[in-house]
């Protein structure tokens, strides 16, 4: 049987053994946040391929309208190759930032990494990323497209995609702890990041002195990346821009890290 001691400094010295004890934890809840997520639903898990496919219908519908450049490629898959790291991203914010907020209960009476249940909300979002990736393939096929030599790069992107919305949802969880108007701000993050992310446009096709500042948004290499592995052609990717993206997760992932961990002591008493 397992003891738990308690011990003053144990907890900061033995943080990250204690994340590997409690990964049975993490996978419950992971697993809790899938089930509840389409409980009751009539679609169930289909909804993460039926908002993709919505949403691509509509932004495609804006791209001819105002006939917008996709590089060569059905601007359909060009919009869609776009949306799979943009859609996970977004989730991933908004689970994450509430997660710790809807698991009060399970931090004031016991104790765990804390992290654990950001992490596992980040999970939950990446799994329907994965099913949203059969949308795409479905695309490729229905259009006849075969995806380019660099679609074995792809791996990297969606590392880069994960660690970016883990880092952006660590800061939004302890945030919301501390202050529930994020729970008002999130939304308006996500709604206002799709149009300062490249899904309708190229970041190549964006005026050349603000080309740099608009890759400052982390995501916005990863979405380039993703249509560079999924798409080729390679006017659509922007390596500038890419580079600067890897620096911001790199930001994302040590300063919402270090901020978590920080005011962690303190969720059990301020939530």
């Amino acid at each position: 049987m397992d003891k738990l001691i308690i011990e003053a400094g144990r907890a900061e010295r033995q943080y990250w053994r204690d994340l590997w004890r409690y990964r049975e934890l993490f996978m419950f809840l992971a697993w809790r946040d899938l089930l509840v997520r389409y409980k009751q639903t009539v679609a169930g898990m289909a909804w993460a391929l039926i908002r993709p496919a919505l949403a691509v219908l509509v932004l495609t519908a804006v791209g001819k309208v105002g006939k917008l450049p996709s590089g060569g490629v059905p601007y359909a898959l060009f919009v869609a190759a776009a949306l799979l790291p943009w859609q996970f991203f977004s989730a991933a914010l908004s689970e994450s930032g509430n997660s710790l907020v809807s698991n009060s209960n399970l931090i004031s009476k016991v104790y765990f990494p804390r992290l654990v249940i950001p992490a596992s909300s980040v999970i939950t979002s990446f799994v329907d990323f994965l099913i949203a990736t059969a949308f795409v393939g479905g695309l490729m096929i229905w259009y006849h497209f075969m995806p380019p030599a660099t679609v074995w790069v792809l791996p990297i992107f969606v590392i880069l995609a994960f660690a970016a919305s883990f880092g952006a949802g660590l800061w939004i969880a302890a945030l919301m702890v501390q202050y529930r108007d994020f729970r008002f701000i999130v939304p308006f993050i996500v709604q206002f990041g799709l149009y300062a992310s490249p899904v309708l446009v190229m970041t190549s096709k964006v005026p050349g002195h603000w080309r740099l500042i608009y890759s400052l948004n982390p995501v916005a290499g990863i979405i380039d990346g993703f249509r560079w592995c999924l798409l080729g052609h390679e006017n659509i990717m922007y390596w500038p821009g890419f580079a600067t993206s890897l620096i911001g997760v790199t930001f994302l992932i040590v300063t919402g890290l270090y901020y978590f961990r920080k005011t962690e002591k303190s969720f059990a008493d301020v939530i």
